[in-house]
């Protein structure tokens, strides 16, 4: 084992938890997990989308979301390219709000100061 894999495979990475109230019901907002986007992420994004960090489209946010969001077990949510056409057909707000939450490294201030 390369040194680079024996140093990433030392790092616990947890899955972060996406709240997204438009999807929700009365027990409350959708919940959804995504693990921390890795460089390898970035290259098939950049490949599809070759302006993505400077001129970030639609498109390309969906397509994160199809890559990384996964349920409470580590299960991919959306796989399929009807996953894909059905998420372009929600409105901008919702989906630039996951995409966002999903790049957010630390989403409080609490959770900064580890409270």
């Amino acid at each position: 084992m390369g040194l680079a894999k024996e140093l990433r495979n030392r790092r616990k990475l947890q899955a972060r938890e996406v709240l997204v109230p438009e999807w929700g019901d009365d027990s409350g907002p959708f919940k959804l997990y995504c693990r921390s986007i890795t460089c390898y992420d970035m290259d098939m994004l950049q490949k599809k989308h070759p302006n993505f960090l400077s001129n970030t489209t639609i498109g390309a946010m969906v397509d994160l979301i199809c890559m990384k969001a996964e349920d409470e077990s580590g299960s991919k949510l959306f796989g399929s390219a009807e996953d894909r056409i059905d998420l372009m057909g929600e409105e901008t707000t919702v989906i630039s709000e996951i995409a966002n939450q999903m790049f957010s490294e630390i989403e409080t201030i609490e959770a900064l100061e580890g409270n």
